[in-house]
């Protein structure tokens, strides 16, 4: 088998990752351990981009690192491509590892090597001989957009040609999968861009697995197919990305969507709005288009059916995952149970209402 020839892929309807209820425990102060997980369990199908969000210490890069064994759970199943890897020998596991290409933050290019000496490394680490690893070196620079910056050291790129060519070097050995350890947190928003489509580009192109993770719900929203969410080395909820943004459980993962999708009215505008007349209560209110009645006129129906105002503040259209969404801020006049009344029914409609922050 060439050593970039593709592994055995799982078999059908097998999750190309599969992590069962994996804890890892790193020694702390007094004898008492910490838990950089505790007992996450994630399936990751073949094919899809899934995504491991959360806050610095929440364990997602402890996670990724226990999918290729840089990192050893305490306990727990680690299953790629079919395979038990915790159950495998040293040589076997170096095996194994070339059907799982890696990306890292911070590039980890070799400052004294070209580009393509960089892309080569993995290659020549595999005894690949010259001239089949040149030939490989050369494509793989072809499908990162690189072609032309062979020769060039790491000083005299970019950030987002650095990304690409620590991309290509993951690519290097044909792999099955392709972990993304925060590819994107070091460069700013034009080239994230730039770069999570070419990794969108390279899953389509080349059939990859690629589990990513990041602490930017933005970078979720763009590419990935599915998300989970962590704190405190636990799994909050995970689902589809639509599904996760347009109706989240956990408060960690509302005040994550908040940043990404939603509202905050300013305080001069709140200023501006009219007071509730005797009797009636104003609220400031966020509502979610999604679904089969997004295109609903539910906000004049609602006005006619409970008597009350709705103002509109602002509304914008986007997508999720290639799928339309609407969201609407507005303010609400009425008595205080007709106001419940529209907001239950709004809910009836699978809409999304949540109450609306003020910021200055």
């Amino acid at each position: 088998m060439s050593a970039f020839t593709p592994g055995p892929a799982s078999q059908p309807h097998e999750p190309a990752i599969h992590l069962l209820n994996l804890i890892r425990h790193f020694p702390g102060r007094g004898g008492v351990a910490t838990k950089a997980l505790d007992g996450v369990s994630l399936a990751v199908q073949p094919g899809e981009i899934f995504g491991i969000v959360g806050r610095s210490g929440a364990g997602k890069s402890t996670l990724i690192r226990c999918v290729n064994l840089l990192e050893r759970p305490t306990s727990g199943e680690v299953r790629v491509l079919g395979e038990d890897l915790l159950l495998l020998s040293d040589r076997a596991l170096r095996e194994r590892r070339r059907r799982i290409g890696m990306v890292f933050q911070h590039f980890n290019l070799l400052s004294s090597r070209t580009v393509a000496g960089n892309v080569a490394f993995p290659l020549e680490i595999a005894g690949v001989p010259q001239a089949e690893r040149e030939a490989r070196v050369q494509e793989v620079l072809g499908l990162v957009g690189l072609s032309q910056k062979a020769d060039a050291y790491p000083a005299q790129l970019s950030g987002g040609q650095k990304q690409r060519v620590g991309i290509a070097r993951a690519l290097a050995p044909n792999p099955s999968i392709l972990l993304c350890d925060e590819a994107t947190s070091a460069l700013d928003p034009e080239t994230t861009h730039d770069i999570l489509g070419l990794i969108r580009q390279l899953r389509d192109k080349l059939d990859l697995t690629v589990l990513l993770i990041t602490h930017e719900m933005a970078v979720v929203k763009e590419i990935c197919d599915r998300v989970a969410v962590m704190e405190a080395g636990k799994v909050l909820e995970e689902g589809r990305v639509f599904d996760v943004f347009t109706r989240p459980t956990h408060p960690t993962t509302r005040s994550f969507i908040a940043g990404t999708i939603g509202h905050s009215v300013p305080r001069g505008t709140v200023a501006r709005l009219p007071a509730a007349r005797p009797g009636e209560e104003k609220r400031l209110l966020q509502v979610l288009f999604a679904g089969p009645n997004s295109t609903r006129a539910v906000i004049s129906e609602a006005s006619r059916r409970f008597g009350i105002d709705l103002d509109i503040i602002s509304g914008r259209i986007d997508e999720i995952a290639g799928e339309p969404f609407g969201l609407m801020a507005l303010a609400a006049y009425g008595p205080s149970a007709k106001l419940d009344e529209a907001t239950a029914w709004f809910e009836e409609l699978g809409l999304t209402v949540t109450p609306l922050a003020e910021v200055n």
